[in-house]
C-alpha cells in the first residue's frame, strides 16, 4: 500500500519551487476552474506557517482585503498552484507567525532580509 502512495506523490512532485520561509511576501498563482473555462488568480499575501515536510508540504499565505484578514492553506505539490513568486524575504525570529492575526497597520509589518552582495 505504501509503494503505490510513494508512487503517486514522486508522480505529481514538483521539482523546482521556490524557497518560502515564514515572513515571506509572496505571489501564489492558482489555477481556477469556473463552469468549463479554467483561469488563473493571483493570491498575494505574507507566509506565516510553513507545515509538513516531503510531498505534504503546506504554506499558509495571510492577506488583509477590504479590512478583514484572508487566510490561505496551499499545497506547494498541489496541481492547481501554477507558480509562486516571493516578492520580498522577511527578517523574523519566529517560524508561526501568528500574532499577526492581531496587529494592524504598522505594528503589523515584517522587516526585510538584507542579503549582502
Amino acid at each position: 500500500m505504501n509503494s503505490i502512495i510513494a508512487e503517486l506523490e514522486t508522480e505529481q512532485k514538483k521539482d523546482k519551487l521556490p524557497d518560502v520561509e515564514p515572513g515571506d511576501s509572496v505571489k501564489v498563482f492558482v489555477r481556477i476552474k469556473e463552469g468549463n473555462k479554467e483561469r488563473t488568480q493571483a493570491f498575494e499575501g505574507v507566509v506565516i506557517k510553513k507545515q509538513g515536510s516531503g510531498f505534504r508540504k503546506t504554506i499558509t499565505v495571510r492577506r488583509v482585503f477590504q479590512g478583514i484578514g484572508v487566510e490561505r492553506v496551499f499545497p506547494l505539490h498541489s496541481p492547481r498552484i501554477e507558480n509562486i513568486k516571493i516578492l520580498r524575504k522577511g527578517k523574523v525570529r519566529r517560524s508561526k507567525l501568528y500574532y499577526l492575526r492581531e496587529r494592524t497597520g504598522k505594528s503589523a509589518r515584517i522587516r526585510e532580509k538584507v542579503t549582502p552582495r
